[in-house]
């Protein structure tokens, strides 16, 4: 337990984690943030294995605070943000990390399959440029502003 609390303690409240391979949205979402002022720091990474060495760490490398939340693009390059989903959801550092999918998956069999594994939100990606800002700004301003998350201790 002593393991999992100092996980949690290492949090960077106006960190976000944005798992995304396409160059575009990464700047949509960076325009949509920085406009708003909703983050001081937005660290990306390009595939899910990135990801998952970002969130759990690597052999030698010393762990760094987990982020307020993650950003998962479903559809990523080396291991498929499913399969990350899963893997942070069954490790004790990860398991209560607030996890948004946004994504051009409009299956039913996905979105079921993130809510099954403990997504905290499912976000279809939208096509119009100022929809996409709109959605972006919407979603930093709730789970950054409104959201009480359980891993914070204060």
């Amino acid at each position: 337990m002593t393991q999992i609390r100092e996980g949690i303690s290492q949090i960077e409240p106006t960190r976000i984690l944005l798992v995304e391979d396409d160059p575009n949205d990464v700047e949509l979402i960076r325009l949509a943030f920085r406009n708003y002022n909703l983050v001081n720091q937005l660290d990306v990474v390009a595939d899910g294995e990135q990801a998952l060495h970002y969130l759990l760490g690597q052999e030698g490398i010393p762990l760094r605070p987990l982020p307020r939340f993650v950003l998962l693009d479903l559809k990523l390059p080396k291991i498929s943000g499913i399969r990350v989903l899963q893997t942070l959801r069954s490790h004790p550092r990860t398991q209560q990390l607030i996890i948004v999918v946004m994504t051009s998956s409009q299956e039913d069999s996905d979105l079921n399959t993130c809510y099954d594994l403990g997504v905290n939100s499912y976000i279809v990606k939208p096509l119009d440029f100022q929809q996409f800002l709109t959605v972006t700004r919407d979603v930093g301003l709730y789970w950054m502003l409104l959201n009480k998350s359980p891993l914070f201790p204060f």
